[in-house]
């Protein structure tokens, strides 16, 4: 749960495509065997198994098409889906800043501070309305920003 008491966060939406750290930004990447638009892009591909649907969200014109498709109730979930979105939704985010040294640097240039998803209806992803949510999306982002300073040794 998303601890309010943090007056030092950093407040974002994982859908401002304008935000470097947010997954709807334009920082490509290249990422099992494909190049993937954003880290959006990538995360509602792997909810599919059909690698010609993957490819179709893919090749989808923006982030929200994306996300769009990544609703599709006629191509299966993945079973395993609830269990590896974190995972999915880490891997594109750490490559992202490998790729993008700016991400990285913004990324970096956190310090220390709380990262906050600030959705006020996604209780998994984002903080929620009440601030009760998991806010999985920053948790995310601070993982991977402690996985950079451990690789450059600081």
């Amino acid at each position: 749960m998303f601890n309010s008491a943090h007056e030092n966060s950093l407040r974002l939406s994982r859908f401002d495509a304008t935000h470097p750290l947010a997954a709807c930004s334009r920082h490509g990447f290249f990422l099992d065997e494909a190049d993937w638009p954003s880290v959006e892009h990538y995360y509602q591909a792997m909810k599919f198994e059909d690698p010609d649907y993957r490819e179709q969200i893919r090749q989808a014109a923006n982030p929200d098409a994306a996300i769009k498709l990544g609703k599709s109730k006629k191509h299966g979930r993945r079973r395993d889906w609830d269990k590896v979105k974190e995972t999915m939704m880490t891997r594109g985010t750490y490559i992202k800043c490998r790729s993008h040294p700016e991400v990285s640097q913004a990324l970096l240039a956190t310090g220390e501070q709380t990262i906050v998803e600030t959705s006020q209806y996604d209780y998994f992803w984002g903080c929620g309305r009440d601030l009760r949510g998991k806010n999985t999306f920053g948790r995310v982002l601070m993982a991977v920003r402690s996985k950079l300073r451990e690789e450059q040794g600081t």
